[in-house]
């Protein structure tokens, strides 16, 4: 039988394997490890043995033993080692390693959104997996060549590059937040959102949007802002000095962002919250650094990596863990009050 190669010639992977057989890579793993039965049918495991003929693939006895554990290391990708929350990953993540006798080496993406290029000589030999949290899967692509196993954490589950995935309820986050401004009084609105080309804050734009579309008189204007104070405060000064209406409370997709818009409504001559209510995203400690206290919604960085980190094991051990959502919690704080208090 004449094999069919992937386009470009590369040599086939187990990726490869799965697409062309409509499996996972897991079960690619358990059927050519000769672990399948009881957990697969012989029909899925004849379709992967086909899959595998056609295309003329052969085990990377190398990448099998990184799959055993070999070097029981994880390389943790994220888009920038300076945020707080991304730290909290991390640290999740490490804990269940150290359980497990793994290690977790931590990559930032070059300038926060990527490309991420193979931080080694060849993350096969050095690596057992990947975990990438708040990417796309697109800025993976030279560590995916490695063909190493990838969670993703907080990105897009339709996307079919990963093994697994960890996401939070974004969308919940964001209704938790309109709902609590929406029972205040306020219906002008303005989004602050941030610049940065994301799965977790389309999400939250979107969710943001079909909250406050059913609510009547709601009027929302989005304003997009760089994921720093500075750009955030020229952003939030920018509209609440426009010709519209000066709206009553302003939605930020992150800390930082509620951080500079505080910023720009003093900078202004008004009060949070007596003129404008300010909410952010996250958590971080920079919350309750601010005065008046912020109002945001508290995500569970450390569990994301704890969940991460559990979910490459299973795929490590040949397993298909099921995809994780996890619950977060809006915090009412000092800086929400209903309009014109």
């Amino acid at each position: 039988m004449q094999t069919r190669e992937p386009v470009g010639g590369a040599r086939p992977t187990s990726r490869d394997v799965a697409r062309a057989a409509g499996v996972s890579q897991a079960t690619v793993s358990l059927v050519l490890g000769g672990k399948w039965r009881g957990r697969v049918s012989e029909r899925t495991a004849g379709l992967v043995r086909e899959a595998a003929r056609e295309l003329g693939y052969r085990p990377n006895l190398a990448a099998r033993n990184l799959r055993l554990g070999r070097t029981r290391t994880a390389l943790l990708v994220v888009p920038a080692l300076t945020n707080e929350f991304f730290a909290r990953v991390y640290a999740g993540a490490a804990a269940v390693a150290a359980e497990h006798g793994f290690g977790v080496v931590v990559y930032p993406s070059p300038e926060g959104v990527g490309p991420a290029r193979d931080p080694f000589a060849s993350a096969r030999a050095a690596l057992d997996g990947v975990i990438a949290s708040s990417m796309a899967a697109g800025a993976l692509d030279a560590i995916r060549g490695a063909d190493l196993p990838l969670v993703m954490l907080d990105s897009d589950p339709a996307d079919p590059a990963s093994a697994a995935q960890v996401n939070l309820d974004i969308a919940d986050g964001m209704r938790q937040v309109t709902d609590h401004l929406l029972g205040l009084g306020h219906r002008r609105f303005v989004h602050l959102a941030s610049a940065v080309p994301s799965w977790t804050f389309e999400v939250r734009a979107r969710a943001l949007a079909a909250a406050l579309g059913p609510a009547p008189g709601a009027e929302l204007r989005t304003v997009p802002a760089p994921l720093d104070v500075s750009g955030a405060r020229a952003a939030t000064e920018r509209a609440l000095t426009g010709a519209a209406p000066r709206p009553t409370a302003l939605i930020c997709d992150d800390d930082i962002l509620a951080a500079g818009a505080c910023k720009a409504v003093r900078r202004l001559g008004l009060r949070v919250p007596e003129d404008v209510s300010v909410t952010g995203f996250d958590d971080l400690a920079l919350a309750t650094a601010l005065e008046p206290e912020l109002t945001t919604v508290r995500l569970p960085a450390e569990r994301v990596g704890e969940e991460g980190m559990s979910a490459l094991l299973c795929v490590l051990r040949g397993e298909s863990p099921a995809p994780a959502a996890l619950p977060v919690t809006l915090i009412p704080r000092a800086s929400t009050a209903p309009p014109g208090r």
